[in-house]
């Protein structure tokens, strides 16, 4: 990322944080005003949004109008669209870019990012973001960012509290857990996990005739099949398993293969 083209300025409360990119050629600024006054696209990342409203209000007082203020911190959906809305009579626009990834991904440069802009804001920062991002996604107007990192994540918390319910009851049955993680990690890295059936552009009931009716009609009888036992063994071993009831529920709804009676 050190290498765009007009350099690029760091700073941050910490000066160890700063270290290992000005070694690799980046400027350092002292203070928050010093990046506002000279950056076309600001990249802000804190804690909550209490700092994100007092980073960008001494940004926007120093910066110049067709400045980017690009938030990546996960913050309530609402606090980009608001900012967005205060600063556009600056002439500044303010987006929100949360990521996904971890830092192994950050390190290696392959985040991914989903972006709140106008279109024409999204085409203008996009190669910036391609140095540190490998996945770089217009999500609609300033906020989207927000509300689909929400999502993304919403699915990645749920699957670890599902995770913790698969474990309790491979505990009760007597199973090494440690081995378990590994069948899972492994199938996983081969499926897709839940993503892998992210295809579909709505979550009406697919018609009979679209590609991935029958393979989720499959799905759905596998899946339905497999929760009932594993419910089985649940009510055998005396482990309570919400998730999975819950699963069973709406499992068919989820692929869009609702049964007649749904």
């Amino acid at each position: 990322m050190v290498d765009w083209p007009g350099g690029v300025t760091v700073f941050d409360v910490r000066a160890e944080a700063m270290t290992p990119l000005v070694e690799a050629g980046a400027g350092s600024a002292d203070n928050v005003a010093e990046v506002g006054a000279s950056a076309d696209i600001i990249s802000v990342t804190v804690l909550d949004d209490a700092q994100v409203r007092e980073v960008v209000a001494e940004l926007a007082a120093n910066a110049k109008p067709g400045t980017v203020i690009a938030i990546h911190s996960t913050i309530a959906d609402t606090t980009a669209a608001e900012l967005a809305e205060q600063l556009k009579p600056q002439g500044i626009h303010v987006v929100d870019a949360p990521v996904s990834g971890g830092a192994g991904a950050a390190e290696k440069g392959q985040l991914a990012t989903m972006v709140g802009a106008d279109r024409a804001v999204y085409e203008q920062i996009k190669p910036a973001f391609k140095h540190w991002a490998a996945l770089v996604i217009h999500a609609g107007e300033p906020g989207a960012g927000t509300r689909m990192k929400l999502a993304r994540n919403m699915l990645t918390f749920t699957a670890y509290a599902a995770a913790g319910e698969a474990m309790k009851l491979a505990e009760a049955a007597g199973l090494d857990l440690q081995a378990l993680g590994r069948v899972v990690r492994h199938t996983d890295a081969l499926t897709g996990g839940p993503g892998a059936i992210m295809l579909l552009d709505s979550t009406a009931p697919l018609p009979a005739d679209h590609f991935l009716h029958d393979a989720f009609t499959h799905t759905r009888g596998l899946g339905e099949k497999d929760l009932s036992l594993a419910l089985g063994l649940g009510r055998a071993t005396g482990v309570e398993l919400p998730l999975a009831q819950i699963a069973l529920q709406r499992l068919a709804p989820g692929l869009g293969v609702p049964h007649p009676t749904d």
